[in-house]
């Protein structure tokens, strides 16, 4: 009787996919969300035999889990500047924000020993918060502008002791109206504090592929940029706001010109 039940819906959801965009989005959005979760359960026990617990370490497991998701979607990213992440030591990355699909673009390329600094909500996201701890991922309360600043303080501080790489979204907020947000200054802070270089990396507009309001979610191409470094060696808390700003205008700069991009690419060869 079940499968009776069930012939219906093999029969329906294939119309529905090839006929609704409004399905679609919704179907690949719960997909994406479903499957991230399925491979957080996967990785869980992984990541504690490897490494007994939280380390940075687990986000090479997390990385290696993740990277084929795109195929699903029918995402492909298409990388230029591999060789100023090939920097050595502990650097900060920023990059511009759009969605959570910027997770995929983020395995696409994520170096050695670097996790994220993340809104503190996510880690009460299930079985995806639970990954996220385990690799060492920072999590900031936004809402408390002293906290904030503390766990950042701590991280640069253990950036240098344990040589370890951050990646900062400076928007602070998912932002799909084209361009940039203007940046907060926490990351700056950061890097200047710990006396790193900053590397900016910047992922094209998703609008020819993925529109939230208008309820689309089509097959595209992402282009990532990597820009190169900008040191902060010698820089001190006066020169936040200039560097904010320089990091701002290369990276606005590089977003309008890859945004009109759309060779078709699998991404990368090699990692």
């Amino acid at each position: 009787m079940d499968a009776v039940w069930m012939l219906p819906v093999l029969l329906v959801l294939p119309l529905l996919l090839w006929t609704s965009s409004t399905f679609v989005f919704y179907f690949k959005k719960c997909f994406y969300v479903a499957y991230m979760m399925l491979l957080a359960v996967i990785a869980i026990p992984i990541c504690i035999l490897k490494s007994g617990g939280r380390d940075i370490e687990n986000m090479r497991v997390i990385r290696f889990l993740v990277r084929h998701v795109k195929y699903f979607l029918g995402l492909r990213y298409q990388v230029s500047g591999w060789e100023h992440l090939q920097t050595e030591g502990p650097y900060v990355i920023i990059s511009n924000h759009q969605s959570s699909l910027d997770v995929l673009g983020m395995v696409e390329i994520l170096p050695d020993r670097c996790t994220m600094i993340a809104k503190k909500e996510l880690i009460w996201a299930g079985t995806v918060g639970m990954i996220c701890w385990l690799g060492g991922i920072v999590f900031i309360n936004r809402k408390k502008t002293s906290d904030a600043k503390n766990v950042m303080s701590d991280a640069a501080k253990t950036m240098l002791t344990d040589k370890i790489r951050l990646w900062v979204f400076p928007e602070g907020t998912r932002n799909q109206n084209g361009g940039l947000l203007p940046f907060k200054k926490g990351a700056f802070h950061l890097a200047i504090q710990a006396q790193v270089p900053i590397i900016p990396i910047v992922f094209s507009s998703y609008s020819k592929f993925y529109l939230r309001k208008e309820k689309e979610f089509k097959s595209g191409t992402i282009t990532l940029k990597v820009l190169p470094k900008i040191e902060t060696k010698g820089l001190t808390a006066d020169d936040v706001t200039t560097l904010s700003d320089q990091a701002f205008g290369v990276m606005r700069s590089a977003f309008m010109e890859i945004s009109g991009q759309s060779a078709q690419s699998n991404g990368p060869s090699t990692h």
